[in-house]
């Protein structure tokens, strides 16, 4: 049984930041089944019991990881929809907000392919993993469909599905880091190449989906 002394955690909130860093770098590189908290406490320099006063459970600590990922992707997006549509702008301010999103998560990925390799991670594990991360975006996602759906009421756009839209999208994103995982495990640190190759590709698709012939 542990002690009082093992159960204070050694600098409070930092290491638990600490935890959840380590543990979705873990998770998207190894696996969730893969990744011991033994494993991420021996990489911390802490105690297993450190990460069991934060989290009590391995499972508790995947839906934080969960939560925690979900929400600097969304925080990414609030941003790129803030931004202010270029002067001159001319295909719309529609396309602009789909663009400035898209490079957004792009920027993102490249900086943190640990982000999209764990939602990829969180797809295969399936519920309850996956029912989380569905709950932590559906306010984007009715949002986003929202948006799209405006934009082709008004003809801005062409009518499509928007979430068969977005969940192509999603899947370019997380194909454009697991390409990066393939070329890292074979030795070859890949270059920005990968995500602007993927970025382009995603970009045409969506503007010959969106915008109107002409």
């Amino acid at each position: 049984m542990p002690s009082a002394t093992d159960l204070v955690p050694p600098s409070g909130p930092s290491t638990k930041a600490r935890v959840l860093d380590a543990a979705l770098q873990g998770f998207a590189a190894h696996g969730y089944e893969a990744t011991s908290l033994d494993t991420l406490a021996a990489e911390l320099g802490i105690r297993k019991q450190t990460i069991l006063y934060h989290f009590s459970s391995k499972d508790q600590l995947l839906d934080a990881v969960i939560d925690a990922a979900g929400l600097e992707l969304i925080d990414a997006v609030d941003d790129a929809l803030a931004e202010p549509v270029p002067p001159g702008w001319g295909e719309g301010t529609g396309w602009w907000r789909v663009e400035s999103v898209v490079r957004s998560v792009f920027r993102l990925a490249g900086r943190r392919p640990e982000l999209p390799g764990l939602m990829r991670e969180v797809t295969r594990l399936g519920p309850p993993a996956t029912t989380r991360l569905r709950e932590q975006f559906a306010p984007f996602l009715d949002r986003a469909t929202d948006f799209l759906g405006a934009e082709m009421a008004a003809g801005a756009m062409r009518r499509q599905d928007p979430l068969l839209l977005l969940l192509n999208a999603y899947s370019t994103v997380i194909g454009a880091a697991t390409e990066m995982e393939v070329l890292r495990s074979l030795g070859v640190e890949p270059t920005s190449r990968v995500l602007v190759r993927r970025r382009s590709e995603l970009l045409d698709f969506l503007r010959s989906a969106l915008l109107p012939a002409g």
